[in-house]
């Protein structure tokens, strides 16, 4: 073995390995700052560190077999070395730099797995463990507190609340969710509330590899929930290695109120108002109560005032078209913004306002501009936008809005269908039958997509067939409107 070792040395092969080593780890560095910048996908970096493993070996053989002269590559001079000695001293070259190929690989690709996750995220609803029922609003607050957080990080795609909803209590395997949702995490947790004590449990999951990336158990007192909250956020961004800006920090870090009865009634009216059947008039009237009790308790809370003219203009909008209410919706609105003039679900709300209750198109669209800077996932602000292009004739900025909110909403039946109402309208029927398969899926008894789909088909082929097809499948009862 010593005239291996002084073969080794003779023929520079040291010499060419730590070369190997100190340029490999050079490009591995460059690459995981360069890739990610450029957006190319995780096994990219992958594919560089497998190929410089590989290729380690091979530069082993070669500075073997090779020597750089003065007069080029020439073949290294043999000693008295032959036959079976030779190839034994080859044939240990070689093992020796598969060995250390793979106790690299060992070492870098778990690594590399662990750390380079797609920047985008769904945040699954959390359970709800308290003993009282009534307080599983609670864990839903808690939910969507924290990804509301997580939405107003620009270098994050956050999938909004009405596309993960429909995975409470589903034991769907992770990486089936990350795949339909097109997020590279999953966010999982439980909520526990007994009195002013609540204990938070969260696990970041990697939804390509069902690896676990990161997990925490929290056990505070109710008054320090929003410090939960913030500490989530921030921990989330870490392990996805996004940026966060000096204002979105700011922003996740601002405490909305420090009155916890104000915040309990505030989360309860804003899950009652928010969930599928939220617009109806009882659901609609009963979280304006909640949200008037919020603002009673904490004349201060800006987030209470925006939700409360959120709720007026729907109201107002839907069924109660008095100026009584318009007036309300715009004070409410006007208060939050005066409370905290950078308060996005204030904007929100006061382009709402001008949108449903004055018809003044421009200044809604100038409201929910400012609300997108600091909402840059919001499904809701991209399909408000988009919905106002479209009555103006924007044909091509609507509909780019509509997909970008199609694309943070995608289980969003209501986002899909005005989405293929646009590629329809624009005659791209094709376009528009795809998204209208992917609304009857997420929601298979709604009647308006498959009717839509009906339409289509016999505007675009003429077949008469998909009509019956397709209405024969909507549930009776089912309201059509």
């Amino acid at each position: 073995m010593s005239g291996f070792f002084e073969e080794v040395k003779r023929r520079k092969v040291y010499r060419v390995a730590a070369a190997y080593v100190i340029a490999g780890g050079a490009i591995i560095q460059l690459a995981s700052a360069a890739f990610p910048a450029w957006e190319l996908p995780n096994w990219a970096l992958r594919l560089v560190i497998v190929l410089l493993l590989i290729g380690f070996p091979i530069a082993l053989i070669l500075a073997w077999a090779f020597d750089l002269t003065a007069q080029g590559i020439k073949a290294a001079p043999t000693t008295g070395a032959v036959g079976s000695h030779m190839r034994r001293n080859v044939i240990t070259l070689v093992a020796a730099g598969v060995v250390v190929s793979a106790a690299a690989g060992f070492f870098l690709l778990p690594r590399v797995s662990a750390h380079k996750v797609d920047k985008s995220i769904a945040v699954l609803p959390f359970e709800s463990l308290s003993d009282e029922k009534e307080n599983a609003y609670f864990a839903d607050g808690i939910q969507d507190d924290v990804l509301t957080n997580l939405s107003k990080i620009g270098d994050l795609k956050v999938i909004s609340r009405t596309s993960v909803m429909p995975y409470r209590g589903k034991t769907s395997n992770v990486r089936e969710i990350g795949k339909a949702l097109g997020v590279g995490a999953i966010l999982e947790g439980s909520v526990r509330r007994v009195g002013n004590r609540v204990r938070v449990n969260v696990q970041l999951i990697n939804a390509e590899t069902d690896e676990h990336l990161w997990a925490e158990d929290y056990d505070r007192d109710l008054t320090d929930v929003f410090a939960i909250q913030t500490d989530l956020a921030q921990q989330i961004v870490r392990e996805l290695q996004a940026k966060l800006s000096p204002i979105e920090k700011a922003q996740i870090e601002r405490r909305p109120t420090e009155n916890g009865e104000a915040y309990l009634a505030f989360v309860e009216a804003h899950e009652l108002f928010y969930r599928p059947d939220g617009t109806l008039r009882a659901n609609t009237e009963k979280a304006e109560q909640l949200f008037e009790r919020a603002t009673a308790l904490d004349p201060k809370f800006a987030g209470a005032f925006a939700g409360l003219a959120r709720i007026h203009d729907w109201a107002y909008h839907d069924f109660d078209k008095t100026p009584a209410r318009k007036e309300k919706a715009r004070a409410a609105a006007e208060t939050a913004i005066r409370l905290q003039p950078d308060l996005p679900e204030g904007h929100l709300a006061l382009g709402f306002y001008h949108y449903y209750c004055e018809r003044d198109y421009q200044a809604a669209l100038h409201e929910f501009d400012i609300a997108k800077l600091s909402l840059p996932n919001s499904a809701e602000v991209y399909m408000a936008i988009g919905a106002i292009e479209r009555r103006q004739g924007k044909w091509k900025e609507s509909t780019a809005n509509m997909e970008r909110a199609a694309s943070v909403s995608p289980k969003d039946a209501w986002i899909l269908q005005n989405l293929a109402d646009n590629y329809y309208a624009t005659r791209n029927f094709e376009a528009a039958d795809k998204i209208l398969d992917r609304a009857i899926e997420a929601a298979p008894k709604s009647f308006g997509a498959r009717a839509e789909k009906a339409r289509l088909a016999v505007d675009w082929k003429g077949d008469l067939s998909v009509m019956e097809k397709e209405l024969t499948q909507v549930p009776p009862g089912v309201d059509p409107d």
